[in-house]
């Protein structure tokens, strides 16, 4: 059995036994199994419960978990826990909260609750939260952590061993320790498998690795999560504008910037946001669904208007009204192929200015070929059907012309949404669907008025 089938039963087997363990208000056998799991599986549990059972399941976490649990949550789902259980417990479990994991949650609270976990934060604690919201919502600022050990290049590995036996510790995910000089620029990192197989004697300038990877905060964490892909890294040092290291990034941050993009990538999909709350409300669920329905509706009237205007074609050639859909159809899936191909590119850093232009001609002469193949199939079926040589010519030219239509906008649309701000893969298939419906029947209809009547 693979591994992804355990567990994926365990989650369902969790989720389970915490229903009947709430239905019988057995809280005592709740909260043992609920200390038994980790936050980011609590957190997974009250997002898969119905919205009314997530407070009473909450009062029966462990106060230790509370704060990472708040982390894992989705924005949605987090407010409609908050809303159902007390301010202080909100409070007390932010404060145990690194700074990283605290910025990403309070923009998501009320007002009212935002401002009382700010009063209960200790000078140091508010100003490290206010360094890390002043930087973009999605850059390597936000992720940053200052739990970064550092040591000087001067000193030796005895000194280094000596200073980590005084601290008894080390933050997780340390593969090596940050170098930097008397004013803290950043030099290098010294790994731990250097510091633990080297001569004692021996200075860390002489063994630490001076091109180790370095990022500015500003960088987009989709970037930053290719560059940990790339370089097999585990953590990555943060510096300013003068080179001096303020933190450092860690791969269980990046592992949750890559499953959120995947989220987004598939819900976008489908018209819905990234933080969709399953178990949410029917009201504001609804309201959230409602507007991309009513998009989707005034494009599919734009594409009924351009039918209306064939309508003495339509009433003549009955024909035409059956084999319609069949070029629309194509041209929508040929174009959502071309679409998530080219987002994914997006995504993954693979598409530039540079190679655009291969990458159309590339699904241009695809279009070309399929449309070709396809073009003579539902040419000899159409003729097949009806007998008749000009309505199988027309369908046959249609489907040319949409698919390459498709091709186009598939390439097109993303990467001008990219470049005006707009998220490809939440609005892109909208208006795909709009572009080839509306080709689709222009060029069908466009045809058969000029060639049939």
């Amino acid at each position: 059995m693979s591994d992804d089938i355990t567990f994926t039963d365990h989650d369902t087997a969790l989720i389970d036994s915490a229903i009947e363990l709430l239905k019988a208000d057995n809280f005592t056998e709740l909260s043992d199994l609920l200390a038994s799991q980790e936050p980011a599986e609590i957190a997974h549990l009250l997002e898969s419960l119905p919205d009314i059972r997530r407070s009473s399941l909450w009062t029966q976490v462990p106060n230790d978990f509370k704060g990472e649990i708040l982390s894992h949550m989705g924005e949605v789902a987090l407010l409609s826990l908050v809303d159902n259980i007390d301010q202080e417990d909100v409070v007390n479990a932010a404060i145990d909260m690194d700074t990283s994991e605290l910025a990403g949650v309070i923009e998501a609270m009320p007002n009212n609750i935002g401002e009382a976990i700010r009063e209960s934060l200790d000078y140091h604690g508010l100003r490290e939260l206010d360094a890390a919201l002043a930087f973009p919502e999605d850059s390597a600022g936000r992720l940053m952590n200052t739990e970064a050990v550092s040591v000087r290049a001067d000193v030796d590995l005895e000194t280094v061993l000596r200073y980590l036996r005084f601290r008894e510790s080390l933050p997780d995910h340390t593969a090596g320790l940050m170098v930097v000089d008397r004013e803290g620029h950043f030099l290098g990192e010294l790994p731990l498998s250097m510091l633990l197989t080297c001569q004692p004697d021996i200075l860390v300038s002489e063994v630490m690795e001076p091109d180790a990877e370095r990022i500015r905060p500003e960088v987009e964490q989709r970037e930053l999560a290719m560059l940990f892909r790339d370089h097999d890294l585990v953590s990555v040092a943060v510096v300013d504008e003068d080179d001096k290291l303020i933190g450092r990034v860690t791969i269980d941050d990046i592992v949750d910037v890559i499953q959120d993009e995947a989220d987004r990538q598939i819900l976008g999909a489908a018209g819905l946001d990234a933080e969709e709350d399953m178990f949410a409300p029917v009201i504001p669920s609804a309201r959230r669904r409602a507007v991309w329905l009513g998009i989707n509706l005034g494009t599919a009237f734009l594409a009924a208007w351009v039918i209306g205007l064939f309508e003495a074609t339509l009433d003549q050639v009955v024909a035409l009204a059956v084999l319609m859909p069949i070029v629309a159809s194509m041209g929508g899936i040929a174009g959502s192929q071309t679409l998530t191909l080219i987002i994914r590119g997006i995504a993954l850093g693979h598409v530039s200015s540079s190679n655009t232009r291969w990458l159309a001609y590339k699904e241009v002469a695809i279009s070309v070929l399929n449309g070709c193949i396809w073009a003579l199939v539902v040419g000899m079926i159409s003729y097949l059907w009806f007998h008749d040589i000009l309505i199988s010519g027309v369908l046959a030219a249609a489907m040319i012309i949409t698919l390459l239509a498709a091709a186009l906008s598939g390439v097109a649309i993303p990467l001008l949404m990219e470049k005006t701000g707009i998220d490809p893969a939440l609005a892109g298939s909208v208006v795909l669907t709009t572009v080839t419906d509306v080709i689709g029947f222009m060029s069908f209809l466009g045809l058969a008025t000029l060639l049939l009547l």
